[in-house]
């Protein structure tokens, strides 16, 4: 729009500033267009202004332009994104809820996402404060993996960057992200926009002193920069020293720069919080005059800035009229993009990198217990995928705290198995950022009862294939053991799988013996979903989960129970270690026993089939009772067959009390096979 960019001073780097004009007025433009129109009007519900921000995040935009650099940014990042090509027609169709915007209606306007192959990928953001730490600081590792292990050149000059504002380096994200990436020595930048407040909260409360820069000036492995965001020039050199250095270095930097809020934190925010005095020094630092007073004379003239102005103007006006020819989004699509689905197109992160593999077993060799039949798979699979990836506590030279993963990093190398720090945030988020990098992350949580710090990220992974309408995906195998083993308590005998089949997004297995275990895992890294994989620590060594190996390429497809036990008079439903118990319960007793082997989804038509011909339906599970997965099941056969039964639907499962340690007491709350049996009697009887 504005004149060629000038020469650059000696001192300052090489900078299209009226490039970085036309992009701060444009970021303004759409700010004012929302503010004064679309938001009162109720045509959108979400704004985040980002002036004061605006002026750094351009030119940190302009910076990114590698293929292979990947931007993990939050809800005021928009002029940044709008630096490396997100379209201000995409904006605004976001907000407005319609068609084709880059989440079709799904997500807020301001939670970004931008697939680009030839420049900067925008991650697919999230609504949580610190969430795209370690989603970044997985890309990052993901690109030294590309680097170093698959001879992918450009990802040796490519890097990550998270933004976030200076309240969130108090999440277990940003601690997580920085930890990983100093120790491994990422290509990744932290940067900071500090304007002093985390919503009404001023900075002296999240951070000692209010500086973060400060107070990791001496943290080891890790370069800080700490600067003005409104000067012109110190943040065009700031951000430029920060980006060489991750590029050329391949290390990590924190910039921390300091900027105002000119706005509150979202729209509906009167800042009342504030005195006026400090709003006055706030609009004192609009980095928008100081922006004119560099520019004027010595890049542009005041005719240029005044039509660079009415051309952003201009610019947002034709934007808004395309964004709004579109159709609202579709709401007979609303379940689309769940999980994958063929004929869709290849999103971003979810290509699956081998063929899906043969259903049917082929049996060979001696009986395996469960833990080797896994280690077996993930052996074939790193053998025959060089983008998997295995990765979490203790899992390297120690095997597993359950030895399933014993001897796979002396095979394969410490590159792609490997041990993580102690942070389950950091361990799933970063098979996040790696899975969106197009590798096959296998990350695993050492105990159910764990994953809780990782809860936010576990959600966020399972909505991110419909939440961007199929543009991105991040399949990943995500292990974990639970259960009894001889003893309980309530840190490692967790079972509460219904918690995951209730997020929407993931696919949940939990296998009672060997071979489903082989197939199942198979399945999950040959998928193009995030797969929850229980591996029920008394089932690991069990004589009756002990299987023949099925074959290398043996591949068991979800949703599909096996009828373990034939039967005329009930029908038993359960999985995991409950199978084994009722198939004891069922001995001499005319009962079919259905393990379902996955939960989501679930086989209802075996199910149903089933207690059409037997009449009679309990389920067993290990979990506790109420809000139980057997509730689900119990309620789809009352609701499908309530006129074919002849009993009530029953379910047995635990008390609703945590796992207790002492081995009589966890005998008196687990099902039993006297308790299983005594309860087939009742109901074939009713």
């Amino acid at each position: 729009m504005a004149t060629a960019p000038h020469p650059a001073p000696p001192d300052e780097p090489q900078v299209d500033w009226p490039r970085v004009l036309d992009l701060v007025l444009l970021s303004r433009a759409l700010d004012d267009l929302e503010e004064t129109q679309l938001l009162p009007a109720r045509r959108m519900f979400y704004q985040f202004s980002a002036r004061g921000h605006d002026m750094a995040q351009v030119l940190l935009g302009l910076q990114l332009g590698q293929p292979g650099d990947a931007i993990g940014g939050y809800y005021r990042s928009r002029p940044a994104l709008l630096a490396i090509g997100v379209s201000p027609i995409e904006a605004l169709a976001a907000s407005l809820m319609r068609e084709g915007g880059y989440s079709d209606g799904r997500d807020i306007g301001t939670v970004f996402n931008h697939a680009n192959a030839s420049g900067c990928t925008a991650l697919p953001m999230c609504g949580g404060v610190g969430t795209q730490y370690t989603p970044a600081a997985g890309w990052a590792q993901a690109l030294v993996y590309k680097a170093e292990h698959l001879g992918e050149a450009a990802a040796g000059r490519a890097i990550a960057v998270a933004l976030g504002g200076d309240a969130s380096v108090a999440t277990n994200g940003f601690w997580a992200a920085l930890t990983m990436a100093t120790t491994l020595q990422l290509p990744m930048l932290f940067y900071i926009e500090d304007n002093g407040y985390g919503i009404s909260v001023p900075g002296h409360l999240q951070t000692p002193g209010g500086d973060i820069a400060a107070n990791l000036a001496s943290f080891r492995g890790l370069t800080v920069l700490n600067g003005d965001g409104t000067e012109p020039a110190e943040a065009a050199s700031r951000i430029a020293e920060a980006v060489a250095h991750v590029r050329d270095a391949r290390a990590p930097v924190l910039l921390r720069l300091t900027v105002p809020r000119l706005a509150g934190h979202s729209f509906q925010d009167t800042q009342a919080y504030k005195s006026n005095a400090i709003v006055a020094a706030e609009r004192a630092r609009d980095p928008l005059p100081r922006l004119k007073a560099h520019l004027v004379p010595a890049h542009m003239g005041e005719a240029d800035w005044t039509a660079a102005k009415a051309h952003a103007a201009a610019t947002v006006a034709a934007a808004l009229a395309e964004a709004e020819a579109r159709p609202l989004a579709d709401a007979g699509r609303i379940t689309h993009h769940l999980f994958a689905a063929p004929g869709d197109a290849a999103p971003m992160g979810g290509a699956p990198a081998l063929p899906p593999g043969d259903e049917t077993p082929r049996p060979e060799g001696q009986r395996l217990n469960m833990g080797q039949a896994i280690r077996r798979a993930l052996d074939t699979e790193l053998a025959a995928n060089p983008r998997l990836l295995i990765f979490g506590e203790d899992i390297g030279p120690k095997g597993g705290v359950h030895g399933v993963t014993l001897g796979l990093q002396d095979k394969h190398g410490v590159g792609r198995v490997f041990d993580t720090s102690l942070s389950e945030e950091g361990i799933v988020g970063r098979a996040v950022g790696m899975a969106l990098a197009g590798l096959t992350p296998a990350p695993e949580i050492q105990f159910r009862k764990y994953a809780d710090p990782a809860a936010e990220q576990i959600a966020d992974a399972g909505t991110l294939r419909w939440r961007t309408g199929g543009r991105f995906a991040c399949p990943m195998l995500l292990r974990m053991p639970g259960g009894y083993l001889r003893a309980g308590d309530p840190w490692h005998s967790q079972t509460d799988e219904v918690r995951f089949v209730h997020s929407p997004g993931w696919r949940v297995a939990m296998p009672s013996n060997a071979e489903d275990a082989a197939g199942l895992i198979r399945a999950a890294l040959r998928g193009g979903d995030p797969v929850l994989f229980f591996e029920h620590r008394a089932l690991l060594d069990a004589p009756s989960a002990r299987r023949p190996w099925p074959g290398d390429d043996y591949v068991l497809p979800f949703g599909r129970a096996r009828i373990t036990m034939p039967g005329e008079a009930i029908t038993l439903v359960t999985w995991g270690a409950m199978v084994e118990r009722c198939e004891a319960a069922a001995k001499g007793r005319d009962a079919e026993v259905i393990d379902l082997r996955t939960l989501s989804p679930w086989d209802r038509e075996t199910v149903l089939a089933s207690v059409r011909r037997t009449r009679r339906c309990l389920v067993v599970h290990e979990d506790l009772l109420t809000a139980g997965f057997g509730a689900e099941v119990a309620a789809v056969v009352a609701q499908e067959l309530f006129l074919d039964l002849d009993a009530p639907v029953s379910r047995l499962a635990m008390p609703d009390v945590p796992p207790p340690h002492a081995p009589h007491l966890l005998d008196a709350v687990v099902p039993s096979v006297a308790q299983i049996a005594a309860r087939i009697d009742e109901l074939v009887a009713f």
